[in-house]
């Protein structure tokens, strides 16, 4: 059964979810702190006590915004340790999902919590830490996945599935051959992070993986790709450097 901590700065916050972790039969026991600061304290002394001693801490449950350090932060001071407690993240806020699954979460629970959505977390969690070794892998490690948040369910969609993403705002729709999906992050960010696998930006628009690339068309002045059904506009800027980049990988 898991030892739990729950941290949120905001009382009700914090008495529903750990009346909600209390209720899950897979729980032994579940304690609250107010902020980073007792949380860190309290983690302190269960790596202090080791996984087997009495103080030990299974996994935490962590809000993001609080003042003083974010539960981002907890999370980054916690990844330094050798055997760190797991880490869920519980929040309002949409926006941070991809840092926290940079940051190895479980998982990442949208407030209000709903019952059966905190039941999921714990499943994965239990799953885990009561996992029986794994042997040395003989194939890669499990390709990179982003997480999307769908009426309170979170997928973990590959990006090697992902064959472009179209601008929205503050927000990219992830186009793949199974559908699409919306994120809330900006077409600069995935650009920047995803470039060393393979992604480039044909327009202020759409990012493009180069091998999902079909066809390049070019039409008077105008340039388009081809990727599955869907044609594309390449802009003026970025027509030139895309054609000589995909003259390069034809010729490699």
């Amino acid at each position: 059964m898991l030892r739990v901590l729950a941290v949120d700065d905001e009382a009700p916050a914090l008495g529903e979810l750990l009346y909600l972790l209390r209720a899950d039969p897979r729980v032994r026991s579940a304690e609250g702190a107010g902020d980073a600061t007792a949380a860190l304290r309290r983690i302190g002394r269960a790596l202090e006590a080791g996984p087997d001693g009495d103080e030990a801490v299974d996994v935490v449950f962590l809000d993001i915004h609080m003042p003083g350090l974010t539960g981002l932060d907890v999370a980054r001071l916690l990844a330094g340790f050798a055997r760190p407690p797991l880490v869920v993240f519980v929040t309002a806020h949409e926006g941070f999902a991809l840092q926290a699954f940079d940051l190895k979460a479980v998982d990442y629970v949208l407030k209000p919590v709903r019952r059966e959505r905190l039941a999921e977390a714990v499943r994965r969690v239990h799953d885990l830490v009561h996992a029986a070794p794994a042997p040395v892998p003989a194939v890669p490690a499990a390709a990179e996945q982003i997480p999307v948040e769908l009426g309170g369910v979170t997928r973990f969609v590959p990006v090697d599935d992902i064959a472009y993403v179209e601008a929205h705002g503050d927000y990219a729709r992830l186009h793949t051959d199974h559908g699409s999906h919306l994120v809330r992050i900006p077409l600069s960010t995935l650009e920047e992070r995803w470039a060393a696998r393979g992604f480039v930006r044909i327009h202020r628009s759409h990012l493009v993986a180069l091998d999902r690339i079909d066809e390049l068309r070019l039409d008077g002045g105008a340039t388009s790709v081809r990727v599955g059904d869907t044609d594309l506009a390449v802009s003026r800027r970025h027509a030139r450097p895309l054609r000589d980049l995909l003259m390069r990988r034809a010729g490699s």
